[in-house]
């Protein structure tokens, strides 16, 4: 299910994105909170025992913030960064990202830590996608074993492309089947028309999100949401607008 929230510039759409997603990360840290206190585990956490009576429960695990990179996201990163928030009990980290290192301009992370990772939320965590000093897809399994991981994110802004692509789940890339249908939480993409190989979230854990957001500008990518939301098309955001059940609240800005 599509939730458009529609403004006439970026400014706008990017305060109205802001204040959405600090909503959707205090109403994260509130449940966990929640089950903390009750002694119940937290989605996702690994569980070790079963809490004794009396004592008091295992703390609850940061909340998880993935967002996205590119031109787009600039100024929406660099709103949420100044929002007040306890944002030490936040942890930040990429729908997807570039297999550069951190010093590479391509590189998502860079751009988190440049725009987002400042002012109030310099206090948040990080949790990188890449380390290009392993072999791809050792580190990838790396992640799926990552006990950090065992959830999906609690709140996750996406991009789009032109050709519909979400993250980087291209459907040119050979691997997107697997990334379309495993159960894992990360996969290894090499695009046929985008430059590096990546590192992704899958479609199956993007679905699995609570609170799913689309960024986008512009009147040709709300052609392209509007076609991909009409029918079923072999692109990733189509695969994700015709799931019913999901939601995905779209800002999107004319210009």
């Amino acid at each position: 299910m599509i939730e458009l929230h529609a403004f006439d510039d970026q400014r706008a759409q990017s305060d109205a994105l802001a204040k959405a997603v600090g909503d959707a990360l205090h109403a994260s840290l509130a449940a966990q909170a929640a089950a903390s206190v009750a002694g119940m585990p937290v989605a996702g956490t690994p569980v070790a025992g079963t809490p004794v009576a009396g004592t008091p429960a295992t703390s609850a695990r940061p909340a998880m913030l993935a967002v996205s990179g590119g031109s787009s996201p600039r100024p929406f990163l660099q709103t949420l960064s100044t929002q007040a928030f306890d944002w030490a009990r936040i942890a930040v980290t990429l729908v997807d990202d570039r297999w550069v290192p951190e010093t590479d301009s391509a590189s998502n992370a860079q751009l988190v830590h440049a725009t987002l990772l400042q002012n109030a939320a310099r206090n948040a965590t990080f949790w990188p996608l890449v380390d290009t000093g392993q072999d791809l897809r050792a580190h990838v399994a790396a992640l799926n074993a990552d006990p950090r991981f065992g959830a999906v994110p609690d709140v996750a802004i996406l991009g789009m492309g032109e050709d519909g692509h979400t993250a980087s789940i291209f459907a040119d890339s050979p691997e997107w089947d697997h990334a379309i249908t495993t159960p894992e939480r990360f996969v290894a993409v090499h695009p046929g028309s985008a430059p590096h190989a990546r590192v992704s979230w899958s479609l199956c854990a993007l679905k699995e999100v609570k609170h799913l957001f689309l960024l986008i500008a512009g009147p040709r990518k709300m052609d392209v949401l509007n076609a991909a939301a009409a029918a079923l098309q072999k692109n990733a955001i189509s695969q994700l607008a015709n799931d019913k059940g999901v939601r995905l609240d779209v800002y999107w800005c004319a210009n």
